[in-house]
């Protein structure tokens, strides 16, 4: 039986040709990264020995060896970091396998139209991230006292007997929780709006929890960019203005890039 092939990514031919391939090893740690000409697209894989590396065997490895998981996803993600340095590249996700050279062809043949259109769409061009953080005990503060409905609603329940205040301060309390979580939205909103003038494209994405950060303040705003090369230092200008003109509100800023596109680039 033909070995399997772990599929990196897709480049161009004509820069596959002229540009030095590096010198990496494969999924397995000994074999080398090679590439696999398909017209005018080029696959960068690796062999894999159908033995060790069966679907059934992976998928058990992925369940139950959260050590083999974390070093062969960095070693996936790393060496498509470095690829993504040399070659425009439509980065694939973490173990894309084909059972040999003619079903890896076939699929890259039947998208061979999209995938020209993404390579028109990434090149020249680059995968930025942003994710905005706030102090929810500080912003929440000042919800709390620049928000003239929470005021008159708070001026209503002091006038209340004693009794009836205990429970309209627990519906008042999660109002302010509700505003709180608007004016979130609303600022991060605005700032994604105004970032987007400055990119070819931008999505949002899922927030992460704190257990995932490892922060204490909360993550409210997930978003990436696919950004002209001659704009990011315009992007990423605008981005430490507004960490330095919110900073001392709870806000705070973390960009990331170049990433390999894999939010613009869709090959599965």
């Amino acid at each position: 039986m033909d070995n399997l092939i772990y599929l990196y990514g897709l480049v161009p031919t004509k820069e596959a040709t002229e540009k030095s391939f590096p010198d990496a090893k494969g999924f397995d740690g000994k074999g080398d990264l090679y590439k696999i000409p398909i017209g005018n697209i080029t696959a960068i894989v690796c062999s894999l020995d159908t033995v060790n590396y069966s679907e059934e065997s992976i998928k058990d490895r992925i369940n139950n060896d959260m050590e083999w998981l974390q070093e062969k996803a960095f070693h996936h993600h790393e060496t498509v970091m470095k690829l993504s340095k040399i070659f425009t590249i439509i980065p694939l996700k973490f173990c894309t396998l084909y059972t040999g050279q003619e079903s890896l062809e076939t699929a890259v043949q039947s998208n061979e139209s999209k995938m020209a259109e993404t390579f028109a769409l990434i090149t020249g061009n680059e995968e930025w991230n942003l994710k905005i953080y706030c102090d929810d005990q500080l912003l929440k503060k000042q919800v709390s006292e620049n928000n003239p409905a929470i005021e008159a609603k708070r001026e209503e329940i002091s006038q209340l007997p004693k009794g009836k205040q205990f429970f309209e301060k627990k519906k008042l309390d999660k109002i302010i929780d509700s505003e709180l979580e608007e004016e979130k939205n609303r600022i991060s909103e605005k700032i994604h709006l105004h970032l987007k003038k400055f990119t070819l494209k931008g999505n949002v994405k899922r927030t992460w929890s704190n257990d995932v950060t490892g922060r204490k303040d909360h993550m409210t705003w997930n978003s990436v960019y696919l950004i002209s090369e001659s704009e990011v230092e315009k992007f990423l200008e605008h981005i430490q203005q507004y960490e330095k003109d919110m900073r001392e509100t709870g806000w705070q800023f973390e960009a990331s890039g170049p990433w390999p596109a894999y939010h613009f680039s869709s090959f599965s």
